[in-house]
């Protein structure tokens, strides 16, 4: 298994395939990226999630590599009745795949000689933000049945990989105007070298948020929990 995505990465040519709900951020995401092909999905509709898989099957028989990258991140006052940012984070991405009525990716993915899936979690996985409880507990989740899958998975052709990024500077909780972010464009930098020099890594870390994922195993938990969330602060949520 180790390596697959090294193996898939020296292949010629590449097609992409991006998938998403709202149709004009597909369109104008296609037409910067010439080449590249768009497709709607609804993770919140088993009918959308269906046609999806039906539509890779038959039209994309060739599809090595999946990413799995959606979620929503709100800030959320548990103590009130407000109601909480639904839990679409956790399983948006294995939706396609895992359960049992939807499994055409993964089967497709196995005919492969060569194949990965790539899960996108957190660092707040591992150490939660607490303005954003919904959200960091479904990362966690989902770091969870990253492991089952890798280990059900094992044999197969199939690589799974989990991706747990910092905080980065993205549109998500406003990130992309604030400096305390990594630039995405040094993230993305720094994941395609280890991808390229790590082929044995099944997670990949860059250097910002190895505090983070090993806060437990050092014993510093506490101490990490504490500082993320006083540098956070207690914005008004």
């Amino acid at each position: 298994m180790a390596g697959a995505w090294q193996k898939l990465s020296t292949l010629s040519e590449n097609r992409v395939i991006v998938a998403g709900r709202r149709r004009q951020a597909l369109d104008e995401t296609t037409a910067a990226n010439p080449g590249m092909i768009s497709l709607t999905l609804d993770v919140e509709d088993p009918g959308s999630i269906r046609s999806f898989a039906a539509e890779l099957a038959t039209h994309y028989p060739a599809l090595n590599v999946l990413i799995n990258n959606a979620g929503i991140m709100r800030a959320e006052r548990l103590q009130s009745s407000t109601k909480i940012s639904p839990t679409r984070n956790p399983w948006s991405p294995p939706t396609c795949w895992a359960h049992p009525s939807h499994r055409g990716a993964p089967a497709l993915l196995q005919r492969q000689p060569h194949s990965a899936i790539m899960n996108v979690s957190s660092g707040l996985a591992f150490v939660p933000m607490a303005r954003t409880p919904t959200y960091c507990a479904t990362k966690a989740a989902l770091h969870s049945y990253t492991q089952s899958l890798r280990y059900q998975l094992q044999g197969s052709t199939t690589e799974v990989l989990e991706l747990i990024p910092p905080y980065v500077a993205t549109h998500l909780m406003n990130g992309a105007s604030d400096p305390r972010a990594m630039p995405l464009e040094a993230f993305l930098a720094e994941v395609m070298e280890i991808l390229k020099t790590q082929p044995e890594a099944v997670e990949i870390c860059v250097e910002n948020v190895k505090r983070l994922r090993v806060a437990a195993e050092s014993g510093r938990y506490d101490s990490v929990f504490r500082g993320l969330n006083e540098a956070m602060g207690r914005a008004s949520i």
